[in-house]
């Protein structure tokens, strides 16, 4: 059984009460990739889908390269680790307090590690873990197996921009520490939403850049390994899920040598074009 400490320690961010410093993100070395307008045509069309595969077929090789050693890195420890436990949190809180059977969509899972938690906790969740790697999916796959070999998680290989679902699919969609990999970070987000339920609950975690630490390790360090990656600011992850269709947003900061952004929203109960028209 694994036990979410509801006192945990971490600091809100609220567009209106926002830390001096906090309200526009500090100048650094990257810059998010454009999403190709809806409206494009042409060349300027085609360079955008040419610039996008380009970059998904790099990180296809990085994280090949990567999957091997991925549970043994430090990372695990510092930025893995605790970002699990608020997804866990979050969890919780959505399901009440109550044991609850519900459907939970890791997205950008890598080896499975977060997907593995929760199977071997006492929740009745339906899991499904996907990843654009495919050496990544092998390895979450047979984490799933021996974890929970009576009904392991569901491994999908595909695109986040593109989910291989239905809508409605999820009732809660998780992404930890990947978001900075997708070069059109809107269209990943809208998915999300189009995937959630009514009333289910989208987690996404990723590097918190807007001070100077998180600056320093996620703008520079990992920019200059990891190359074509963009850690969003928090008020443009917020506007994200506004546009997208969320409610009852929520942010918050976690861990202080590796500061993470917690971004918390939930799919409308109740569509708000719905038709009203009396039969």
């Amino acid at each position: 059984m694994i036990v979410v400490n509801p006192n945990s320690t971490s600091s809100p961010l609220r567009e209106d009460d926002a830390p001096a410093g906090l309200s526009a993100a500090p100048a650094g070395p990257s810059a998010a990739p454009p999403a190709p307008s809806a409206f494009a045509a042409g060349s300027e069309h085609d360079d955008a889908r040419r610039r996008a595969h380009a970059f998904r077929s790099g990180a296809d090789r990085q994280f090949h390269g990567w999957a091997e050693t991925y549970d043994r890195s430090l990372l695990n420890t510092f930025l893995f680790r605790p970002a699990y436990l608020a997804l866990l949190e979050e969890i919780a809180d959505w399901c009440g307090g109550e044991p609850k059977s519900f459907r939970l969509l890791d997205i950008g899972c890598g080896t499975g590690s977060f997907a593995a938690l929760v199977a071997s906790a006492d929740w009745p969740a339906r899991i499904t873990a996907l990843d654009f790697v495919a050496s990544m999916c092998r390895k979450a796959r047979d984490k799933a197996e021996r974890v929970r070999p009576q009904r392991p998680a569901d491994v999908v290989n595909a695109d986040s921009e593109h989910l291989p679902f239905a809508d409605a699919s999820f009732d809660v969609v998780t992404c930890s520490n990947s978001f900075h990999h997708y070069p059109h970070q809107d269209a990943v987000v809208a998915e999300m939403r189009r995937v959630l339920a009514p009333g289910g609950r989208l987690v996404l975690i990723d590097g918190f850049r807007d001070n100077a630490v998180g600056w320093f390790v996620f703008d520079v360090i990992i920019q200059r390994i990891e190359k074509n990656v963009h850690h969003a600011p928090w008020s443009l992850v917020r506007r994200l899920f506004e546009q997208a269709g969320f409610v009852n947003l929520r942010q918050r900061k976690i861990n202080l040598l590796m500061p993470l952004l917690v971004t918390v929203g939930e799919a409308p109960t109740e569509a708000p074009h719905a038709d009203r028209t009396p039969a």
